[in-house]
């Protein structure tokens, strides 16, 4: 059975995609710590982070880093936050979020209803930063 990040990936469901490469995709949380708070999902389906190979690893961190570096340019936040859970849907993902301070990691203050238009605006701004940071290959042309 599919989880629903493959169903996203697999554009089964809809998904604010701000990167795509063969190895991963990156795509906007609906359950926000911030607007532009972005999910880095392999496209192959592993539980447990670590039972994940380290060449993948490495390279979704790869990923995660340079969103980061995106979202601290376009949202002006003062750091990009990054954890790995994996209790919520059990295909390993990346969460990576603008942040300003401690305060912003409590997934206790996720965003229960964020605002559409705001979250559309977000991922346009991400992907034009990433853009920017030449990374224009891995950036989709517009919403999928």
């Amino acid at each position: 059975m599919s989880t629903v990040f493959t169903k996203i990936i697999d554009g089964e469901l809809p998904g604010r995609f701000v990167w795509q490469d063969e190895t991963c995709v990156g795509f906007l949380s609906i359950a926000p710590l911030a607007y532009g708070h972005t999910l880095v999902v392999p496209r192959t389906e592993v539980d447990r982070w670590t039972d994940a190979d380290a060449e993948l690893i490495t390279h979704l961190m790869r990923v995660a880093h340079r969103i980061g570096q995106a979202q601290v340019d376009a949202f002006g936040s003062q750091r990009a936050g990054l954890a790995i859970a994996g209790y919520e849907v059990p295909h390993l993902h990346l969460h990576v979020w603008p942040s300003n301070s401690m305060a912003d990691h409590d997934f206790a203050q996720a965003m229960d209803n964020p605002d559409e238009q705001a979250m559309d605006e977000a991922a346009e701004k991400l992907r034009v930063a990433l853009r920017l940071m030449g990374e224009a290959e891995h950036v989709p042309a517009e919403e999928d």
